[in-house]
């Protein structure tokens, strides 16, 4: 009988998710009406729920309260115990995950609080487009997974510090406004000696590089890819002056705007430096 990965004794399963997953089954159960209790396993399959009754679930023999807007994420292999205090419904997907790349550790069971409407909308289009239409079904089921994935993640290997998460987003954000180190460490609670050391520990680069090379890559992109006029771009990436980006691009590519623009068009522009460590699918 195959089996996946088993539930750790902190509550954390590994699961891939780099690729869109293979939708088994999807819908809405119904239970608690024939039986209060059922016992169950899929041998090769995970099992991805989202409830709207409260119950009791046992996963692998340790007993989980579960409430409206809780998830639920079990490896194949896993004997769970559903015990129903009545009509009980909930979205659930049964699916085959990525077979390769890199694994997001994720939390068996816990509670999607604030991201628990988007969820329901997720898994009920992914419900109403599959059969007819079951790439979409796939791409709404992938991103509730992916959105499951940032609940309450443990700090693993591949993922960065909660701050330095959130500096990166505010980064990303921001990118075409001024941004201070100070500003961003402000925005994220912390001070600023404090998110400088973070940020390079976690990411290998300093803030200030960091927000250089995005900038970089997406004027990169802008002068190669759109006919965008150049002020444009510069304004577009946080470097409105003209004289500042046109240095800019000559340090990070060798080459003036205009002429990164006429290498680009036949394909010989050169491409900035990739970050030195890509934990967060923020860099490409």
């Amino acid at each position: 009988m195959p089996v996946g990965p088993a539930p750790e004794p902190s509550g954390l399963v590994d699961l891939r998710l780099h690729e869109p997953p293979a939708i088994a089954q999807i819908g809405i159960g119904v239970h608690g009406i024939a039986s209060k209790r059922d016992v169950f396993l899929l041998p090769d399959l995970w099992q991805f729920h989202l409830y709207r009754y409260s119950a009791e679930l046992v996963i692998g023999g340790i007993e989980h309260q579960i409430k409206p807007g809780m998830t639920s994420l079990v490896p194949p292999g896993t004997t769970v115990e559903f015990r129903y205090r009545g009509r009980s419904e909930h979205h659930y997907v049964h699916f085959r995950p990525a077979a390769t790349g890199a694994p997001v550790r994720v939390r068996l069971v816990q509670d999607a609080a604030t991201i628990a409407p988007l969820l329901t909308d997720l898994l009920q289009g992914a419900v109403t487009a599959d059969p007819a239409f079951p790439a979409r079904a796939t791409a709404d089921v992938w991103a509730a997974l992916w959105q499951v994935s940032t609940l309450a993640a443990a700090p693993c290997p591949d993922q960065p510090h909660p701050a330095v998460a959130a500096a990166l987003k505010v980064i990303e954000a921001e990118l075409a406004e001024p941004l201070s180190v100070a500003d961003i460490a402000e925005a994220v609670g912390l001070s600023h000696n404090h998110l400088t050391r973070l940020f390079r520990a976690h990411t290998g680069e300093t803030v200030v590089a960091h927000i250089r090379r995005r900038r970089m890559r997406r004027a990169g992109h802008l002068l190669q890819a759109s006919t965008l006029p150049i002020a444009s771009i510069a304004a577009a990436v946080g470097i409105p002056d003209l004289q500042a980006f046109n240095k800019a691009c000559r340090r990070e590519f060798g080459l003036s705007p205009r002429a990164l623009r006429e290498a680009g068009e036949r394909g010989a522009a050169p491409r900035p430096p990739a970050a030195k460590t890509d934990m967060t699918g923020l860099h490409g």
